[in-house]
């Protein structure tokens, strides 16, 4: 968010309303993408900033979420959406040719990073309903708990954290 960079953004538990996603449909890509790629808990993994890197991205995501993390169908389709999200601004409004996505958990909280070369901060915009594009933030905001940017020495890393249930 303009101006606050490095402050996280609490937020409600609102939920905006998704598209349908059935974890099990990518599970066979989801699993070649974490081989081919490398995964994202482990290290930063780089990734070439054309739009086809979102449905990497989203497959990282879901083999994370779901299979590592063991984490809900539910909180999958949302973790999955939200990195779409991050990784289609990075693509579209960066002008970077690499960006690289990291996913971490740590207790009640999963956080997943994605970091671009440009010092330029996101903006959530206000949306109408008719709105065609510029929805990204907006699902950030309301399907996140807490969102932010930090600003680096070169580039940014804009972040969404979700709270989770540890069993």
């Amino acid at each position: 968010m303009a101006g606050l960079e490095g402050i996280e953004q609490p937020r409600g538990h609102s939920r905006a309303a998704a598209a349908r996603w059935s974890p099990a449909v990518e599970d066979e890509r989801a699993l070649k993408a974490l081989e081919l790629f490398g995964n994202p808990t482990e290290a930063e993994v780089p990734l070439p900033s054309r739009p086809e890197s979102a449905a990497t991205a989203r497959r990282l995501a879901q083999v994370v979420v779901l299979r590592q993390w063991g984490l809900t169908p539910k909180m999958t389709e949302d973790a999955v959406l939200l990195v779409s999200e991050l990784v289609g601004n990075a693509v579209r409004h960066t002008g970077a040719r690499v960006f690289g996505l990291r996913m971490r958990r740590r207790r009640g909280w999963i956080r997943v990073e994605v970091r671009d070369p440009s010092r330029g901060l996101p903006c959530l915009m206000p949306v109408q309903e008719m709105d065609v594009s510029g929805r990204g933030l907006f699902l950030v905001d309301k399907l996140s708990d807490r969102w932010g940017v930090d600003l680096l020495p070169r580039g940014k890393t804009t972040w969404f954290e979700m709270r989770v249930g540890d069993r």
